[in-house]
């Protein structure tokens, strides 16, 4: 599935179009959530997700991204890897990767859950918020 996005932007979810060294890069040197994260396991984690979508720069370069994982037997999805790289903020981009990614894919309506320490506002928008029931026990090392 694709969609045209001003100024000669595009999202795709054709995963194979997924730039993975970008993908990777951004996510082991630049997030605070995958910082180090190791190039096998990203991949692993694209080829087992149930969606990934990219933003496409007008060059055809990639832009952005985020990753779904679907639980079916807990009724739920969860938002992951999301970014839009540095060079491609301030468009409007993240709302629109978000936008495709929740609203408008063959997930929009499950139940959504993610964990985020930023962008609270945005996410917000699409109706994330405090869950009512939602417990997480941190990851023990």
């Amino acid at each position: 599935m694709k969609k045209q996005l001003k100024d000669g932007y595009e999202l795709d979810d054709e995963t194979a179009r997924i730039d993975r060294d970008v993908v990777h890069r951004f996510i082991s040197e630049e997030s605070y959530w995958g910082f180090r994260r190791e190039r096998s396991t990203m991949d692993g984690l694209i080829d087992r997700a149930a969606r990934n979508v990219g933003l496409y720069a007008p060059d055809g370069g990639l832009a952005g991204y985020s990753r779904t994982v679907d639980a079916p037997d807990a009724w739920l999805v969860y938002l992951a890897d999301v970014f839009v790289l540095a060079s491609h903020r301030g468009k409007g981009l993240g709302s629109e990767l978000i936008r495709f990614t929740v609203d408008e894919g063959p997930h929009a309506g499950r139940r959504w859950v993610l964990h985020t320490a930023a962008a609270h506002g945005l996410y917000e928008k699409f109706g994330f918020g405090p869950g009512e029931r939602l417990l997480e026990r941190k990851a023990r090392n």
